[in-house]
């Protein structure tokens, strides 16, 4: 059977754990302004209005098939699980991320970072903005990786010092509508894959939110698709989930 470490090299940044909540909120007021136009388009300015998400990953790589299904509540920190343990057998548990250290080996050795990994996945954007102990720079027009064109490189890197893999590189390839349209992740670590190229499609709005659910592309040459299903939140004072379309 697929254990979860068989993920590792689709986990990022730890440092993000922490700044989910404070980015939440409007305590921080400090942000990456170069990453802020695009955190815009995909409705950060609404995120406090969103009482829970709901999303289901689902990544398709050699030797790798899986989905698991998620809900975040970001201003509690509540999150649920609904996927599968290491051997196979049906998991459904709900933690406090930020107790996470507190919970069982499951949840905090394998749980709790698919959801950062899956959660980083889902709403980049606003972490390219949030993220303030990243270094954010503009490099102006750039080739697209994939295909012909070319596009906005907006290129996110974190310290090499601190997270589950320092040093990650996270290059996003902006259009003309503020929108990524590919992206190059580089693994700051060992572990592998170190290089996934991928594209950002299918683009759906779950209430004010803007998510791209579509990435297909490559992670060390091989082919990788990874897309989200069920993407819906929840808005202030609503118990009605809104489906993204």
């Amino acid at each position: 059977m697929r254990t979860f470490s068989r993920l590792d090299g689709f986990r990022v940044f730890a440092l993000a754990m922490p700044l989910l909540i404070v980015a939440a909120s409007s305590c921080s007021p400090k942000r990456n302004s170069v990453a802020e136009p695009i955190a815009k388009e995909y409705g950060v300015d609404s995120f406090g209005q969103i009482d829970a998400i709901r999303y289901t990953f689902n990544l398709q790589f050699p030797g790798v098939n899986l989905s698991r299904s998620w809900i975040w509540e970001p201003k509690t920190g509540q999150v649920s699980y609904d996927g599968k343990d290491k051997d196979g057998n049906p998991v459904k548990v709900t933690y406090s991320h930020s107790q996470a250290s507190t919970q069982s080996d499951m949840v905090k050795n394998a749980i709790d970072p698919a959801f950062v990994n899956d959660q980083y996945w889902l709403i980049y954007p606003f972490h390219a903005y949030w993220d303030t102990g990243a270094n954010v720079q503009d490099k102006g027009m750039q080739p697209l990786p994939l295909g012909g064109g070319s596009a906005q490189l907006l290129s996110v890197k974190y310290p090499s010092d601190i997270g589950y893999t320092p040093g990650d590189t996270w290059d996003l390839y902006i259009g003309n509508d503020k929108r990524v349209e590919q992206f190059i992740y580089r693994r700051g670590g060992p572990k592998k894959p170190s290089v996934v190229i991928a594209t950002w499609a299918g683009y759906k709005k779950a209430g004010p939110l803007l998510v791209a659910t579509d990435h297909r592309g490559t992670a060390d040459g091989h082919p990788l698709t990874l897309t989200f299903t069920d993407v819906a939140v929840k808005v202030n004072g609503s118990n009605d989930w809104t489906n993204a379309q």
